[in-house]
């Protein structure tokens, strides 16, 4: 069976983006750009790829889903397929998927529907955000890989978006970078 791996950046106090949704506050420094290309080419947008010396990403993941929110900054630039190299799923109930045919919308029950994707033959499934939609599918995640940035942001949008309830993930690796970034890799207990 596939997993579903929870990869995403978050500041120290849990906000994986600003509460308009943006993420522009996460650096990108030369460290950890040169890491993420070298072990996650496939969590970089297409349009990058030139940018960081990757002609054909490998990896774990061939598939990757995102709630609407997530997807938007690629729209908002007019970038309707960000992940090209990988299938991607949308999860949004006011996209029309006529009008996004680069992505499958998918306006059905996110829970359902990724425990079928999950059954279905392939490489590893990325959650790439947001946290509404890993809030709904925490239940469903195989692996959280966090960036964590050495920011604390006071508020904005959560890692997972849900009511009280606790689920225990095992630590498997860290990764600390000179740029005070750390890489912290769990497993679902």
């Amino acid at each position: 069976m596939r997993s579903l791996v929870y990869y995403v950046a978050s500041t120290l106090d849990g906000f994986i983006a600003a509460p308009d949704g943006s993420y522009d506050f996460f650096p990108l420094e030369p460290d950890v750009a040169a890491h993420l290309a070298g072990a996650w080419p496939q969590t970089l947008p297409t349009a990058a790829h030139p940018a960081f010396g990757i002609d054909r990403p490998t990896g774990r993941f061939d598939a990757v889903v995102m709630g609407r929110g997530t997807y938007e900054p690629a729209l908002r630039v007019g970038i309707t397929n960000p992940y090209a190299h990988l299938a991607q799923y949308v999860f949004s109930r006011t996209l029309p998927p006529a009008d996004y045919p680069d992505v499958t919308v998918v306006a059905d029950d996110p829970v359902g529907y990724l425990r079928d994707l999950k059954s279905r033959p392939g490489g590893d499934i990325w959650l790439c955000g947001g946290g509404q939609l890993a809030g709904l599918l925490l239940p469903e995640v195989d692996e959280l890989v966090v960036k964590l940035h050495p920011i604390v942001a006071g508020e904005g949008v959560p890692l997972a978006a849900r009511r009280f309830d606790p689920a225990r993930f095992t630590l498997v690796d860290t990764r600390p970078f000179d740029s005070g970034l750390v890489m912290l890799h769990y497993r679902r207990s």
